[in-house]
């Protein structure tokens, strides 16, 4: 175990009756402090790692390790690890003070020790004013709130996140990723979150697990999932990518000419790419580029993206691909049926992994 590692599943897999692989021989390592996210589609075994993590679910083999020390049989109040659940379990019957205090209540701890630690939750999350309140009279955002003040009111290692903003609408939820960022970096507390967002994931994390049928895809930052996803499944799940196939044209010293139909291009690869057979190669839309030389083709269709224009063009030969333009750079229309020739930026696209 490296030394600033706090978390650790070491080949974890769980089997529901009936056979169903929920994790598949997991190992996951978890820094002190840090913010993962756990993304995937449903299914993928990122809400059992979490339940795992917890004590709620039951490995059916492999140990959880936390500082160093085997976990795995502790119940869920026997680990110091709090949970901020989907939706939130608040007690409906207690107000705001009560709601934050019931697990310090649950310790034996004073009246006025209680009281002191859940205003200073309370403040953390904004909303000290509210401490008298129904829970039952709050807003979405505010319950949510009271569901991570009363999280971090014990003083958890690890907090588990289950989806917490999935309930909000978009601009709220937006509010609350960074305040949720905010509120681990002051803690300095480990979080944990599942989320099936990916740019709910891009945008706090420190680290994201890409999961997929039980199994770890990629384990890395943001920045490195986007730039250089491993396998096909991380190019497609993390933002929009155009995934060709394609054969090998040339090595060269630090790339590889490879061409898709009539459309070639210099890509990257890993270290362990294996290059015999046929290739995949990744393509980020903005790396699509429209000029004068490139294979001809034309726009099929046309995505309002903001500042950015999102068309979907098509190669003569039937290949398809996705571009993203700058609206400011526009000086066409373009409109379905218009032509177009396109190239790759240099070096830009990337060779995945099938699997």
């Amino acid at each position: 175990m490296a030394p600033d590692t706090l978390l650790r599943l070491e080949a974890v897999s769980k089997i529901f009756p009936g056979g169903a692989v929920g994790l598949d021989a997991i190992d996951l390592d978890i820094g002190q402090g840090e913010f993962l996210s756990l993304l995937g589609p449903s299914g993928c075994g990122k809400t059992t790692s979490l339940r795992v993590v917890g004590g709620f679910e039951e490995p059916s083999s492999g140990r959880v390790l936390l500082d160093g020390q085997d976990i795995t049989g502790r119940r869920p109040y026997d680990r110091p690890v709090n949970t901020v659940f989907q939706d939130y379990a608040l007690f409906p019957h207690m107000n705001v003070e009560e709601n934050v205090g019931f697990g310090l209540s649950l310790r034996g701890l004073g009246a006025g020790e209680i009281q002191r630690k859940v205003r200073a939750a309370l403040d953390l999350v904004g909303l000290a004013d509210k401490i008298e309140a129904r829970v039952t009279a709050l807003s979405g955002g505010q319950r949510q709130r009271v569901a991570l003040a009363r999280a971090i009111v014990c003083e958890p290692r690890v907090l588990l996140l289950d989806e917490p903003l999935s309930a909000l609408d978009a601009h709220l939820r937006e509010q609350m990723q960074v305040e949720l960022k905010r509120l681990q970096a002051q803690l300095g507390t480990t979080f944990i979150m599942v989320t099936h967002d990916q740019t709910e994931a891009l945008s706090i994390s420190d680290r994201i697990v890409v999961m997929n049928r039980g199994r770890i895809e990629q384990i890395a930052t943001p920045a490195v999932l986007y730039d250089a996803p491993a396998t096909r499944f991380v190019a497609g799940f993390i933002g929009t990518m155009n995934v060709l196939e394609c054969r090998l044209v040339e090595r060269r010293a630090d790339s590889f000419l490879v061409a898709a139909g009539s459309l070639t291009f210099e890509a990257v690869a890993g270290s362990d790419m294996p290059l015999d057979g046929d290739l995949i190669a990744g393509i980020r839309p903005e790396d699509v580029l429209i000029e004068a030389g490139g294979v001809p083709g034309r726009v099929v269709g046309t995505v309002f993206h903001g500042r950015t224009l999102r068309l979907h063009a098509e190669l003569p030969d039937g290949i398809g691909l996705t571009i993203d333009v700058p609206r400011s750079d526009i000086g066409a229309d373009y409109a379905p049926g218009q032509a177009v020739h396109l190239s790759v930026r240099s070096g830009a696209a990337r060779l995945l992994r099938s699997n």
